[in-house]
């Protein structure tokens, strides 16, 4: 459930061919600076997604290479010590008077600054994290010396009443944290030693101020949401461990980490009378999903076809989208089977697909990308939400109307608990990762599992002593990204009370339908999608929503 990005370097770029007419001296520098870099990196950022596209799917070595060697080229480019001091000058002259090549500047000089560090020590940043992208894509769990799929896991762990059982496929989801976990802590450390070569404490706070955040501001935010979140969040946990300890025929004080129905205590449990696996089992959800963005306008026949959707051998087995190059080559890959929550991801991924559709192909290149990457996450998740909206559902899956609205209240407590649930956890990799990259050298098996105990109020299993986080592939592959799910969830919030208020009229209420509402297609087209990275994230919500990034709406949601 991902937007590809590229491991530590971002990618931009593109051609903007201007009338020079009335334009300022600072202006014309600007072009020129911009027509300069487009040319040099337009292919070269298209043959990047492609190269990763091809690894991911085939998960074969030739195309691992290439991305690599791809990914040194533009870090090559963007690494020049003469045209950053340039961009600099550009940049802090304050006399750019056209909004969208103050952008385009401000964009760029991110993208460099990331990249002003000495080539030996870029160079093996990104061999290092090549490698453990591809070890984390191509590893295979074994459980009793037999491999199985992420899949399998998934249903021992949502299926299986044996303690056992479920312990084995557990700590088999765990395994490749292990292998990884040596190179993981030399990537760390050469990430803050690049950091501090540009003048950053480490690089947590590079990451973050380089896509436009701040650490003080991401603190303030979850700090608030853990204060928020914590009494509802044990209340529902202790429903949930009631009802599973009943399931397996224990007391709630042997209930460990394996007991719960996903590797990592993420997402929602089904204790709450319906089985949604039951709704979507032999259902085309590929169909579903292209037929409810149909409805609302948004049409991603062709990226599917473009796309990788079952499992296969060799293949990453998890899900995400990429763009290739900036018009209109939108790919995702899936692993789909026919339960909840690949019907979530499907619906995930081909929202995060609808964002880079619609991006206006007449802006520039370089603004041709999503406001930031949150924002994009928050569209994602606003429509995977929906497998959980009984409206929804009897439109889209064509379930008894009757049946699915009876069960109205246990879908929104489901709903409900997922969220929290997921909250809590996204306390945990925001704090562990932050904390990881303050000091590498702690004992991070012990962090982990306090933040766990913190946070989620799972007990660590007796003298578990594994590097459980270096199983997770956005600790490894995407740095500093995951609490931007967290955003995500805010912004989706938001957005869902717009609709609601603006569109159906009909201000706060449990579920909309979303299903054959064209006028949602064309708030998200018109005042967000298409266009692109031309606003900050700010700018764009304010525009977008007449508010401020706020997290109210989420609590109006699910916590009030």
């Amino acid at each position: 459930m991902r937007k590809f990005i590229l491991l530590f370097f971002m990618l931009g770029g593109g051609l903007m061919l201007i009338n020079n007419c009335g334009k300022t001296d600072m202006d014309k520098q600007a072009e020129k600076f911009i027509n300069n870099y487009v040319k040099r990196v337009k292919k070269l950022e298209k043959d990047i997604s492609l190269s990763y596209w091809n690894a991911a799917v085939t998960g074969e070595e030739k195309y691992y290479a290439k991305y690599e060697e791809l990914v040194r080229k533009i870090s090559d480019i963007r690494s020049d010590k003469k045209e950053f001091d340039i961009l600099q000058k550009i940049r802090n002259s304050g006399k750019i008077t056209e909004s969208e090549l103050k952008r385009e500047i401000d964009i760029l000089y991110n993208l460099y600054l990331q990249n002003q560090i000495p080539k030996g020590l870029r160079d093996e940043i990104i061999v290092l994290s090549t490698k453990l992208d591809k070890a984390f894509a191509t590893h295979r769990a074994k459980v009793d010396g037999k491999e199985v799929t992420a899949n399998e896991i998934d249903k021992i762990l949502q299926t299986s009443i044996n303690s056992e059982e479920r312990k084995k496929y557990w700590e088999a989801s765990k395994e490749v944290g292990k292998l990884l976990y040596p190179d993981f802590i030399k990537l760390i450390k050469l990430r803050n030693k690049a950091a501090r070569e540009m003048g950053f404490k480490n690089y947590y706070i590079m990451a973050l101020e380089t896509s436009e955040q701040s650490e003080e501001e991401i603190l303030a935010i979850f700090d608030e949401l853990a204060k928020l979140t914590d009494t509802p969040f044990k209340r529902i946990k202790r429903e949930i461990d009631k009802k599973l300890a009943e399931r397996y025929g224990i007391e709630t004080l042997e209930l460990m980490p394996w007991h719960y129905e996903d590797p990592y205590f993420q997402g929602g449990v089904s204790i709450y009378g319906i089985n949604l696996d039951d709704i979507y089992k032999g259902k085309d959800l590929i169909k579903i999903a292209l037929n409810f963005y149909k409805s609302i306008g948004i049409y991603l026949d062709e990226v599917i076809k473009k796309s990788d959707i079952y499992e296969k051998k060799g293949k990453n087995p998890h899900a995400f989208e990429i763009m290739i190059g900036r018009n209109g080559d939108v790919r995702v890959l899936l692993n789909i089977k026919d339960n909840a929550r690949w019907m979530d991801t499907t619906l995930h991924e081909l929202g995060h697909a609808a964002y880079s559709k619609y991006i206006s192909k007449k802006l520039p290149f370089i603004l041709r990308e999503e406001s930031h990457i949150f924002v994009t996450e928050a569209i994602a998740m606003m429509f995977g939400r929906l497998h959980r909206n009984p409206l929804w559902i009897e439109k889209s899956v064509g379930v008894d109307k009757d049946m699915i609205m009876g069960k109205k209240d246990e879908l929104y407590k489901s709903l409900q608990a997922s969220q929290l649930i997921f909250s809590r956890w996204a306390q945990v990799m925001m704090r562990f990762e932050r904390a990881a990259y303050y000091n590498p050298d702690q004992d991070l098996n012990t962090l982990w599992w306090k933040l766990k105990e913190r946070y989620q109020y799972l007990r660590k299993p007796e003298g578990r002593d594994f590097p459980d986080f270096a199983a997770k592939i956005h600790i490894i592959s995407d740095p500093v990204y995951y609490h931007n799910y967290m955003l995500g969830e805010l912004l989706a919030s938001q957005l869902n009370h717009y609709i609601a208020k603006n569109i159906y009229k009909n201000g706060h209420q449990l579920f909309i339908p979303y299903y054959g509402k064209k006028e949602i297609g064309d708030f998200l087209k018109n005042k967000i999608f298409k266009n692109g990275a031309k606003d900050r994230w700010d700018k764009l919500i304010k525009k977008a929503t007449g508010e401020e990034l706020t997290p109210k709406y989420f609590a109006e949601q699910f916590i009030e």
